[in-house]
């Protein structure tokens, strides 16, 4: 499960339609790791906020992108986020769904992911 627009958030703004019936107990985003970890072994990929991504944004990028870890095109301003929010549909929620925005935008539901290896 991912922190997204579920019963918890329908309770807090009633006028919401697109949310699923499950509900999480987080209206907004949830703790880090409050959920099972995907096949991956990695927590809190879909859901509670949007991810930064370094690459750059191209609609057609991935038509002829290398299949194994597209890196996005050489030059754009435009950055990839993924992952959805707690405030997307649930559609939204996927890793396969990716929005652009320009990189100094801020909102309440985008963020990054920190990370580190051994």
């Amino acid at each position: 499960m991912g922190n997204v627009a579920d019963a918890a958030a329908k309770a807090k703004f009633h006028d919401w339609t697109l949310t699923i019936k499950a509900s999480d107990g987080y209206v907004f985003t949830s703790p880090v790791g409050k959920f099972n970890p995907n096949a991956f072994g990695l927590y809190d990929m879909h859901g509670s906020a949007w991810q930064w991504c370094s690459d750059r944004y191209s609609e057609k990028y991935y038509a002829t992108s290398p299949a194994d870890d597209p890196t996005g095109p050489d030059s754009g301003d435009d950055r990839v986020l993924r992952g959805g929010s707690w405030f997307d549909w649930p559609y939204n929620c996927r890793s396969a769904v990716r929005i652009r925005s320009i990189p100094y935008f801020r909102l309440y539901d985008t963020g990054f992911r920190v990370a580190r290896t051994q």
